[in-house]
């Protein structure tokens, strides 16, 4: 194993440094919560009775306050396909837990909206303030302080997010996210984009366009792109948050059952003891969740091409521990960590054939061997991180971890010394426009460059009204703004992705810009996003107009208006368009109001919290 790469040790030094002071005040909040706050030994016999009031056969050991009990906390619901595997899992819980003497409650339910069924639509528009809604939710679930462990059944975009922020504030519990796995693979992931483009152009009909989603999303399990909820539980891994590989076996089977066991079991072992127990592992979440760790989940977003929208969570996520990062970090990070997987929207393949080939497991290995991630971090499976370079097999009806000696399918997965770039393909633009992100890697090189008339729109669906009237028939960088977490809540716009797509399919030069969010799955389309400051907040994408000639450059780093400095100053912001009240919006006002930066994370809850720690 090669020592770790300079910069990457450069980098986390930095993030060390920059967090000294609020790191030691989070270190500092969950000791005090361990010795004198949210733990059963400050309840009283009202509280406890309350507590175990309905607890069944578990009721007895939960009374005698001698063994372990494990908070729930569940995103379960039946209408999301990958939520609704979670249904039964309290009772496989439970069970688990008996086996090694403890006990399991269900702490609370946290909302889990879909992306896949709110994009475009009105409800998007609560998306990314559902984290914070998550985050509030999980911290509701632990205060009850039955708790000497917690697990946390969540995968998609928010979620995860949302229940590690609302989790690390309660960070002296051991927590171990439990996910649910993937669905079987459907419909081609190309056949999907065909006809998804052909129904933009008016070539085919509604019915068409429904029969090729049902093919794609069939069953239950994650959708199997890799989008935001698949990065989710790449940097869950990356972290040493999951059980060893368990990100990526199908719901339903055995093993998927035996890996859930397991996290129960190793809970156990790294739970906080209670009275006449033996533990010398604990391995309290806040101490797990450190600066090497967060910065671990950039490197596999880098290696494995994953969402865009972690340039978002992953700050949010430092900040709920104490540590602070920014798009700086992530581009030098960028820089020095070899693109290892090309999985749809960067490639052929989805996550499923993506686990076959090695998955996870076998990037892990790779980054270790050669320097590129952490290897000394506290995991909750076991003291450092090589033990996730395995992945799990049923061998006569035990668990166990196997090395994965080499990609099974170097189209999809490669090593270090052969990556397919040398570089994560994430990269910060800055210029007179302000900061924002790019994802190059699905996006062919020689359109990394654009430089266009810009068309400004306020409303993604005006956009797709001048698609439709053949308005966008051109060169043209097509500007949404009044995005922004302020604005609107920062929805995805990836509704607009197939129109872009075709446009581009014609052979005009076409890119994005928005103080919105695109899609985990952003693709082909060269999309600058998250511009900060956002238009509402007084940000210079306020001032384009139509016309404007714009340059967007993922080469040099660039995202400038090509207007005279002098008129450019001039110009004014118009005010944002009239806000809808009729999707329940509303009821995230404030919300909107104490949001920060996009950069920072766009978080309202850990803004305000900031003021008082």
């Amino acid at each position: 194993m090669t020592d770790l790469n300079p910069v990457i040790a450069r980098v986390t030094d930095r993030i060390v440094k920059r967090s000294a002071a609020s790191r030691r005040k989070y270190l500092d909040l969950i000791e005090r919560g361990r010795d004198a706050g949210t733990n059963r030994d400050q309840l009283s016999c009202g509280n406890l009775a309350h507590g175990f009031a309905a607890s069944g056969e578990d009721k007895a050991v939960i009374r005698t306050g001698a063994a372990m009990n494990f908070g729930i906390v569940t995103a379960y619901n039946d209408m999301l396909s990958a939520h609704q595997p979670y249904g039964r899992y309290p009772e496989q819980i439970k069970l688990a837990a008996r086996e090694v003497g403890c006990t399991a409650q269900v702490a609370g339910g946290v909302p889990a909206m879909c992306d896949g069924v709110t994009q475009g639509q009105a409800g998007m528009e609560l998306s990314l303030f559902s984290r914070d809604t998550i985050a509030l939710s999980t911290a509701i679930a632990l205060s009850h302080a039955m708790f000497e462990g917690a697990l946390m059944l969540g995968i998609c975009d928010k979620i995860v997010p949302g229940l590690l922020i609302g989790a690390l504030r309660f960070g002296h519990l051991p927590t171990i996210f439990v996910p649910a796995g993937p669905m079987p693979s459907g419909l081609a992931n190309k056949e999907k984009v065909r006809i998804r483009q052909l129904y933009a152009e008016g070539k085919v009909g509604k019915e068409e366009l429904l029969e090729s989603e049902s093919a794609s999303y069939h069953g239950a399990g994650t959708c199997t792109f890799y989008g935001t909820a698949n990065s989710n539980q790449m940097m869950m891994e990356m972290m040493g948050l999951h059980m060893p590989a368990a990100s990526f076996v199908h719901p339903g089977t055995k093993l998927r059952q035996e890996l859930t066991r397991a996290a129960v079991h190793q809970l156990s072992r790294i739970g906080w003891a209670r009275d006449g127990q033996d533990n010398d592992d604990y391995r309290p979440l806040g101490h797990c969740v450190d600066e090497k760790a967060i910065v671990n989940a950039i490197i596999g977003l880098m290696a494995t091409g994953g969402s865009t929208n972690h340039a978002i969570h992953l700050p949010a996520m430092a900040r709920a521990a104490g540590i602070h990062i920014d798009w700086t970090d992530f581009a030098e990070i960028s820089d020095v960590v070899p693109l290892l997987a090309r999985v749809y929207p960067n490639g052929s393949g989805d996550v499923n054939n993506f686990h076959a080939a090695g998955g996870i497991s076998y990037v892990i290995r790779e980054l270790l061997e050669n320097g590129l991630l952490h290897g000394d971090i506290l995991t909750v499976a076991r003291q450092g991180l090589a033990a996730y370079g395995q992945e799990p097999v049923l061998e006569n009806e035990a668990l166990v971890w196997k090395d994965v000696p080499e990609s099974r399918d170097e189209t999809i997965l490669r090593p270090v010394s052969n990556p397919f770039s040398p570089d994560g393909g994430m990269k910060l633009l800055s210029g007179n426009l302000g900061r924002c992100v790019m994802k190059v890697s699905a996006v062919d090189r020689e359109r990394w460059t654009i430089e266009a008339p810009a068309a400004v729109f306020h409303d993604q669906d005006d956009v797709l009204r001048a698609f439709k009237d053949g308005e966008l028939e051109r060169d043209v960088v097509v500007v949404v703004r009044f995005q922004g977490p302020k604005a609107n809540g920062m929805p995805e716009l990836h509704k607009l992705t197939p129109a872009l797509g075709v446009l581009q399919d014609r052979g005009f030069r076409v890119a994005l810009v928005t103080d919105g969010r695109m899609s985990g799955a952003s693709g082909k389309v060269p999309a600058a996003i998250h511009l900060s400051p956002e238009a509402l907040g007084g940000g210079a994408i306020g001032k384009l107009r139509d016309g404007d000639p714009v340059r967007v450059c993922a080469e040099t780093g660039e995202i400038t208006a090509l207007v005279d400095a002098a008129e450019w100053d001039a110009r004014d912001i118009p005010a944002p368009p009239p806000a809808p009240y009729d999707t329940g919006r509303e009821l995230f006002a404030l919300f909107r109001h104490h949001s920060d930066l996009a950069e920072a994370g766009a978080s309202p809850v850990l803004a305000a919290m900031e003021t008082e720690v």
